[in-house]
């Protein structure tokens, strides 16, 4: 597989991309991307066909799928609670299925492959906006470092790779995401569609008050799930380098403004009740997006308002549905 014009950029139709957790949430997005693009070849491994945590299954899904390019976006995440829970499951599942998944390529003679990591990955107390050249100045915040780390060393290994075996892996560090086809799951989701669940419900309920998390007072940076997608294909098709690349939208919110913001647009008019007993999470997270744009022109597009409208819109309808189901 080779270049196909001067600026060192792939054409990805005449290809054929693997994408693992190309059925989940982020997955199903980028996906679409592709698809939009002129791509016909793309192999979506499931979970019940292929356990990623196991050499055999791996190496069976590269013979099965014969991948020009690999898009890593398989997972196992969750909240603070989650990650408080399963550490070891979060550290063990991300960090095994990575690192196999990364030597098979190399082994199969995969042309790129494209991990996307994390901002748990950063230091607790990074100087904001979180530059990349700052990701190995510190210790990550606690409760969720075994994933973060995980995360984290499926870099090492691709710059190893790089230097040793001229394997070209480039990694993309995302902030929290969200969107419509989000997990709602109240175990494992994230701060946005969590809060979301609690307000819908709520008012469907005709209770009164809604529980939230900490102080409020920490900040966090999400970005719409299709900007994500944009921002992943675009460096599949541009970015060749080792060095770490943020993919964010370049604004943090306090969580108190976000959980007041989804209250008004979920139109919940109980009070709130903050229980400060449970975990703030790291105090600041806002990355700096330059190196993005200026490696492959990627800005994202979607305004947090805006993108809470129609991922609140999603939810409501499909949370209708399914109670209407249950009747």
């Amino acid at each position: 597989m080779n270049p196909t014009n001067p600026k060192n950029s792939y054409d990805l139709r005449p290809l054929t991309i693997l994408v693992t957790g190309g059925a989940g949430f982020l997955g199903s997005y980028v996906v679409e991307k592709l698809r939009e693009r002129g791509c016909e070849q793309i192999f979506i491994p499931r979970s019940k066909d292929y356990d990623l945590r196991d050499k055999e299954a791996v190496i069976q899904m590269y013979v099965d799928s014969k991948p020009d390019i690999v898009i890593h976006l398989a997972a196992v995440v969750g909240g603070i609670g989650a990650n408080q829970k399963y550490p070891g499951r979060f550290f063990y599942d991300n960090a095994i299925m990575g690192i196999q998944l990364i030597e098979q390529a190399r082994c199969f003679g995969v042309g790129k492959f494209v991990c996307v990591g994390t901002i748990c990955a950063y230091p607790k107390y990074t100087p904001v906006p979180f530059k990349e050249d700052d990701l190995w100045n510190g210790y990550p915040e606690e409760t969720n470092a075994p994933y973060g780390l995980a995360k984290k060393m499926l870099l090492v290994q691709l710059q190893a790779y790089r230097q040793q075996y001229s394997f070209n892996g480039i990694y993309l560090l995302s902030v929290n995401l969200y969107g419509p086809g989000d997990n709602f799951d109240p175990e494992f989701s994230h701060v946005i569609p969590a809060i979301i669940k609690k307000f819908v419900d709520a008012r469907r309920r005709g209770e009164n008050k809604v529980i939230a998390w900490g102080t409020g007072e920490a900040t966090r940076e999400f970005l719409y799930v299709e900007d994500a997608a944009e921002g992943i294909v675009l460096a599949t098709e541009r970015y060749n380098r080792p060095d770490p690349v943020n993919l964010g939208v370049g604004q943090e919110i306090r969580i108190k403004d976000l959980i007041y913001l989804i209250k008004d647009l979920s139109r919940f008019e109980g009070e709130v009740e903050w229980d400060t007993s449970k975990p703030d999470g790291q105090p600041r997270r806002l990355l700096d997006t330059r190196r993005a744009q200026k490696e492959f022109g990627f800005k994202a597009k979607t305004g947090l308002k805006e993108g809470l409208h129609k991922t609140i819109e999603w939810y409501t309808a499909v949370e209708l549905q399914e109670s209407k189901v249950d009747q």
